[in-house]
């Protein structure tokens, strides 16, 4: 009996330690439409290429799109504690566009995402976050314009984070690349987006 309980337990500590060994670790994309795929099918989005090219490597995470239409740095702040009820391993930020586009307070949305990072923080002191930057048109003024770009570099440096520069600056204002609206990535669109996210994403996984 003593054996065969004995046997039982080497078995389930194994069947454990196999199951940690096998599980996923976890990669968030937290953005807006950019990060939702607006206008494409979900499996265009880059978050699903990127999915495809770790997979394509056998590597062993999950990615989570966390993208939703239309979400400012305040939106994302009040939705972020219910993202983190599930552990995260590392999370790419991608917010602030659409404050840009809607002329907030540049102050505001820098104080979001800082929270936003803060509460990753606590949540995951061993998770990893990379900042993603956006620019916004120049039809709010020059100046807003260039320090709304200065956000990110900003948070970047102050929480000691990888930054990816301005994650659409490769697209331009290229017709095969963007949609009809001027602001959303076509399928190719996404293709050069996962490929420059990929790029400093690699170092971290």
């Amino acid at each position: 009996m003593i054996r065969e309980l004995t046997i039982a337990l080497i078995l389930l500590m194994a069947v454990s330690v196999q199951a940690q060994e096998t599980e996923a670790q976890t990669i968030l994309f937290f953005g807006d439409s950019i990060t939702a795929g607006l206008g494409v099918q979900q499996e265009q989005a880059f978050p699903a290429l990127v999915q495809d090219r770790i997979d394509s490597l056998g590597m062993n995470y999950e990615v989570i799109n966390g993208g939703l239409s239309g979400e400012t740095s305040a939106g994302g702040l009040r939705r972020i504690d219910w993202i983190l009820r599930r552990d995260i391993d590392l999370m790419v930020l991608e917010l602030g566009g659409n404050d840009g586009l809607r002329g907030i307070d540049l102050s505001s949305t820098k104080e979001n995402l800082q929270k936003i990072i803060e509460k990753f923080q606590a949540k995951n002191p061993n998770g990893q976050i990379i900042l993603a930057g956006m620019q916004v048109p120049p039809n709010l003024g020059q100046e807003y314009t260039s320090e709304f770009q200065t956000i990110y570099p900003e948070l970047a440096e102050e929480n000691d984070l990888p930054l990816i520069p301005l994650i659409m600056d490769k697209l331009g204002g290229s017709e095969e690349l963007i949609q009809g609206d001027g602001i959303h990535p076509t399928p190719k669109g996404h293709k050069v987006i996962a490929e420059t996210v990929w790029d400093v994403l690699k170092e971290y996984i």
